[in-house]
């Protein structure tokens, strides 16, 4: 599918403090695993908070060709009926994945258990993703993928007809091999066992359990033991989708640059295998603060209270990385205004995002007359301090988005605290994760602080 003609966009500072309560999209994970897990179940699964950008609404239609009953009923609310493990279909043309790299990669991993052929593709950027890291393991249950020179899409794969279960260690951490593993594993007989070092985020886990599998997960001298017995009943069972932590991040980071904001941000996500950012910001000295915490479908949501203040330069561990690998961006922003050098180590994962996700950080900030410097896998932020007299940070830059959404929120984020506006050159894929985000932004403002150039 083409993309559409770019979209520049330009942020400047507003006449006032960022004010009000809102909710943002629901969780992009939750989203997509509620769709593919209802796809499985027998029953119709009731699906509420939905998120409905475009990364979502691709894994929706991928379902349907695959032979799931897929309905929205009203905004946000959704209707599943599903075929049963093992009783997807061959779907009837080429999935095509958008700009998605989540819904990609775990489709992989249930196409590979199911007996059928599939062709997937993506947009321009999701096919310069790599797709090795999941095709490599999924390939010993039998299925058989064929790619593009690298491993890329488009690709063909061939499911098992009698799946194996995996044994597979995780070479690098990372959710999404990890849940394409389960996923293929699903169809498998026997107990399928994954390893990983460092512990990710465990949707997939707690989803799993929610829908009525038997995993179990262990800490262990190797790592966190994930052990999922295969050919389980799914029975449909409803979905409520907290808000994306991923997404609030950009207005509570826009609430701590601008003087004399706060801002509300209600039923977030806050599972602690996604919370590093939350945990990072209070690190340096943020006025974050959580209310209403709760537990709702077996996930932790709460209301977050941002308000402005003085930020302090930190050092960011790289085992806090596959807890907020997707807020890198915005934090470096944050990082642009602090007092003091703040380093991000263990920053490799950015490199396979939607861009290099690294490379391209620091040159938003440099674009922007923040120094930036990468050092191996890390990244280091010489921050300009001051955040409390409205920002010394100069801004004025064009920042190149290279399709990626949430390097476009981050530089608009900047672009409200910054002395002069800044401008990205595309924000058209910010629909990916997070619609309405410019009005949702303004509302906050007051007025159009987000508009055209």
């Amino acid at each position: 599918m083409p993309h559409a003609p770019a979209s520049p966009l330009l942020a400047s500072r507003p006449a006032g403090p960022l004010t009000g309560r809102l909710r943002v999209p629901g969780d992009k994970s939750i989203s997509h695993r509620a769709l593919m897990f209802g796809a499985l179940a027998v029953g119709e699964t009731a699906i509420t908070g939905l998120l409905e950008g475009e990364d979502v609404l691709r894994t929706a239609a991928a379902m349907r060709l695959l032979g799931a009953e897929v309905t929205q009923l009203a905004p946000g609310e959704w209707r599943v009926s599903g075929r049963g493990v093992g009783g997807l279909t061959e779907p009837a043309d080429v999935l095509d994945m958008g700009n998605s790299g989540t819904a990609a990669r775990l489709l992989c991993g249930l196409l590979a258990g199911h007996p059928l052929f599939a062709v997937m593709t993506g947009d321009a950027s999701l096919r310069k993703r790599p797709m090795k890291r999941v095709t490599d393991p999924l390939s010993a249950t039998g299925a058989v993928f064929r790619t593009r020179e690298g491993g890329r899409l488009p690709l063909a794969v061939q499911g098992a007809a009698d799946p194996l279960p995996l044994d597979y260690v995780l070479p690098v951490a990372s959710a999404q091999v990890k849940s394409a593993c389960l996923l293929a594993g699903l169809c498998a007989p026997g107990v399928t066992r994954v390893v990983e070092r460092e512990p990710t985020r465990d949707h997939t886990e707690n989803m799993l359990r929610h829908f009525g599998a038997s995993v179990s997960v262990e800490d262990t001298a190797e790592g966190r033991v994930i052990l999922l017995t295969g050919r389980p009943e799914l029975v449909a069972a409803p979905v409520h989708v907290p808000g994306d932590p991923s997404s609030a991040a950009f207005p509570i980071a826009a609430a701590l640059l601008v003087p004399g904001s706060r801002v509300v941000v209600e039923n977030v996500g806050l599972n602690p295998l996604r919370a590093g950012l939350f945990a990072t910001l209070r690190e340096m000295g943020a006025r974050l603060t959580i209310e209403n915490e709760r537990v709702e479908g077996g996930e932790p949501v709460g209301d977050l209270v941002a308000e402005h203040g003085p930020l302090r330069a930190v050092d960011v561990p790289p085992r806090r990385a596959p807890s907020m690998i997707d807020e890198y961006p915005v934090l470096a922003v944050l990082a642009g205004f602090a007092e003091g050098e703040t380093r991000m180590r263990g920053l490799q994962e950015l490199r396979v995002k939607e861009s290099d996700r690294l490379a391209a950080t620091a040159a938003m900030l440099a674009a922007n007359g923040v120094a930036a410097r990468i050092e191996g896998d890390d990244l280091v932020v010489q921050g300009q301090g001051g955040a409390t007299s409205g920002g010394p940070v100069p801004g004025g830059g064009t920042v190149e988005t290279h399709m990626d959404h949430r390097l476009a929120m981050s530089a608009l984020v900047m672009g409200l605290g910054t002395r002069a506006p800044v401008a990205v050159d595309d924000a058209a894929f910010i629909d990916t994760s997070f619609p309405g985000f410019a009005a949702l932004m303004n509302r906050l403002a007051g007025g159009e602080a987000l508009r055209a150039p």
